[in-house]
Protein backbone atom coordinates (compact mmCIF):
# COMPACT_ATOMS: atom_id res chain seq x y z
CA UNK A 1 0.00 0.00 0.00
CA UNK A 2 1.48 3.19 -0.91
CA UNK A 3 1.84 5.58 1.89
CA UNK A 4 1.42 9.09 -0.38
CA UNK A 5 -1.12 11.83 -0.07
CA UNK A 6 -4.52 10.84 0.58
CA UNK A 7 -6.73 12.07 -2.60
CA UNK A 8 -9.45 12.73 -0.14
CA UNK A 9 -7.87 14.23 3.12
CA UNK A 10 -10.49 14.40 6.22
CA UNK A 11 -10.32 14.38 9.84
CA UNK A 12 -12.96 13.85 12.41
CA UNK A 13 -14.18 16.58 14.79
CA UNK A 14 -14.76 15.90 18.53
CA UNK A 15 -17.23 18.59 19.85
CA UNK A 16 -15.70 19.66 23.32
CA UNK A 17 -18.66 22.30 24.04
CA UNK A 18 -18.98 22.45 27.80
CA UNK A 19 -20.91 26.15 28.16
CA UNK A 20 -23.87 24.63 27.07
CA UNK A 21 -25.99 22.99 29.82
CA UNK A 22 -26.72 19.13 28.92
CA UNK A 23 -29.91 18.28 28.85
CA UNK A 24 -31.37 15.18 30.63
CA UNK A 25 -30.92 11.96 29.16
CA UNK A 26 -34.06 10.93 27.73
CA UNK A 27 -34.49 14.48 26.12
CA UNK A 28 -30.57 14.41 24.16
CA UNK A 29 -31.18 14.15 20.19
CA UNK A 30 -29.50 11.49 18.16
CA UNK A 31 -26.47 13.61 17.06
CA UNK A 32 -23.48 11.73 16.14
CA UNK A 33 -20.55 12.40 18.74
CA UNK A 34 -17.69 12.79 16.02
CA UNK A 35 -18.55 14.15 12.72
CA UNK A 36 -16.23 14.09 9.70
CA UNK A 37 -14.89 16.91 8.20
CA UNK A 38 -13.28 17.05 4.71
CA UNK A 39 -10.45 18.73 4.37
CA UNK A 40 -7.31 19.67 1.79
CA UNK A 41 -4.63 18.37 3.65
CA UNK A 42 -2.65 21.77 3.97
CA UNK A 43 -2.14 23.61 7.51
CA UNK A 44 -3.00 27.10 7.69
CA UNK A 45 -0.42 28.84 10.16
CA UNK A 46 -1.88 32.06 11.84
CA UNK A 47 0.42 35.09 10.79
CA UNK A 48 2.46 36.62 13.47
CA UNK A 49 -0.03 39.36 14.97
CA UNK A 50 -0.46 38.43 17.94
CA UNK A 51 1.24 37.37 21.42
CA UNK A 52 -0.23 34.07 21.28
CA UNK A 53 0.83 34.02 17.48
CA UNK A 54 4.28 34.61 18.38
CA UNK A 55 4.51 32.42 21.97
CA UNK A 56 3.04 29.51 19.22
CA UNK A 57 6.51 30.04 17.49
CA UNK A 58 8.72 29.52 20.23
CA UNK A 59 6.86 26.70 21.22
CA UNK A 60 7.30 24.96 17.29
CA UNK A 61 10.71 26.22 17.80
CA UNK A 62 11.03 24.30 21.47
CA UNK A 63 9.14 20.93 19.73
CA UNK A 64 11.71 21.65 16.89
CA UNK A 65 14.81 21.53 19.07
CA UNK A 66 13.85 18.28 20.88
CA UNK A 67 12.89 16.35 18.24
CA UNK A 68 16.65 17.47 16.37
CA UNK A 69 15.27 19.54 13.16
CA UNK A 70 16.74 22.27 14.33
CA UNK A 71 20.49 23.49 15.68
CA UNK A 72 20.23 25.13 19.39
CA UNK A 73 21.69 27.73 17.68
CA UNK A 74 18.84 29.03 15.12
CA UNK A 75 16.61 27.83 18.58
CA UNK A 76 18.51 30.45 20.59
CA UNK A 77 17.55 33.16 17.47
CA UNK A 78 14.26 32.45 17.46
CA UNK A 79 13.95 32.94 21.52
CA UNK A 80 15.71 36.02 21.34
CA UNK A 81 13.85 37.44 18.37
CA UNK A 82 10.49 36.12 20.11
CA UNK A 83 11.70 37.97 23.51
CA UNK A 84 12.21 41.18 21.57
CA UNK A 85 9.06 40.90 20.15
CA UNK A 86 6.72 40.18 23.11
CA UNK A 87 8.77 43.34 24.78
CA UNK A 88 8.11 45.32 21.86
CA UNK A 89 4.17 44.51 21.63
CA UNK A 90 4.72 45.55 25.77
CA UNK A 91 5.98 48.82 24.74
CA UNK A 92 3.27 49.30 22.33
CA UNK A 93 0.76 48.97 24.09
CA UNK A 94 2.18 52.21 26.38
CA UNK A 95 3.49 54.02 23.17
CA UNK A 96 1.54 53.48 19.93
CA UNK A 97 4.15 55.12 17.71
CA UNK A 98 6.34 52.37 18.36
CA UNK A 99 4.23 50.08 15.83
CA UNK A 100 6.03 50.40 12.64
CA UNK A 101 8.86 49.08 14.95
CA UNK A 102 6.61 45.85 15.79
CA UNK A 103 5.60 45.43 12.15
CA UNK A 104 9.54 45.16 11.28
CA UNK A 105 9.86 42.74 14.00
CA UNK A 106 7.00 40.44 13.52
CA UNK A 107 7.59 40.51 9.39
CA UNK A 108 11.34 39.42 10.14
CA UNK A 109 9.95 36.74 12.36
CA UNK A 110 8.22 35.78 10.31
CA UNK A 111 10.91 35.05 7.51
CA UNK A 112 13.15 33.44 10.07
CA UNK A 113 10.53 30.99 10.47
CA UNK A 114 9.38 30.37 7.04
CA UNK A 115 13.58 29.75 6.92
CA UNK A 116 13.35 27.47 9.37
CA UNK A 117 11.06 25.29 8.53
CA UNK A 118 12.34 25.42 4.85
CA UNK A 119 15.68 23.41 6.13
CA UNK A 120 16.09 20.11 5.91
CA UNK A 121 15.48 17.86 8.99
CA UNK A 122 19.30 17.72 10.91
CA UNK A 123 20.71 14.35 11.51
CA UNK A 124 21.85 12.84 14.43
CA UNK A 125 25.72 12.24 13.37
Amino acid sequence: MSRGKDPNPSQLLLPLDFTTPRAPPARVAQVPALRLIRGGGQRKRDPLASRDAVIRVLVEAGADLLLRRISSVRAEEIEGRVDKVLSLFDRVDVTPALMPVLQRQLEELEVLMQETRSLPTRRRG
